[in-house]
């Protein structure tokens, strides 16, 4: 009884905070023609990009943005992480390489975007000392 009350701590606490980022671009994409939201497609370095580790700790995991976020935005993140440990399914690799081969050529990071469901820029970004909710009005700025 008590490994099951354990197990459903653990649970519900990860679905509390849990963001919701789409598995795939391709899942992200038909989430957005559904609901009639823009994709918000961020490239980061998850495990060697200091600011996108700051953007991803004072922005991606607040509170503000995430409820926000919910409402208002897809979530789908092209990660690029350098440790061994941290390597993606070679699929999902090969999938943010080709995303960065058309909206990141350059190789910036942390590089945020805003696409409406045409795949089409409505504006970009990157790590901005704001709080969360100046970074969202940031973001919507770009919606018109």
């Amino acid at each position: 009884m008590k490994n099951i009350l354990v197990i459903c701590y653990l649970f519900f606490t990860a679905a509390l905070f849990a963001q919701e980022w789409q598995p795939s671009y391709a899942e992200a994409l038909v989430v957005s023609k559904e609901q009639h939201k823009p994709i918000l497609l961020v490239f980061a370095g998850s495990d060697w990009c200091a600011p996108c580790i700051k953007l991803d700790k004072d922005i991606w995991q607040s509170d503000v943005f995430r409820t926000y976020a919910k409402e208002n935005y897809v979530l789908y993140k092209a990660d690029f992480p350098r440790k061994k440990a941290n390597r993606l399914p070679e699929a999902v690799a090969e999938q943010n390489n080709a995303l960065a081969e058309k909206y990141n050529p350059n190789g910036h990071f942390p590089l945020v975007l805003l696409l409406d469901s045409n795949e089409n820029v409505l504006g970009e970004t990157g790590y901005l000392n704001r709080t969360p909710q100046a970074y969202i009005t940031h973001l919507n700025s770009f919606v018109k």
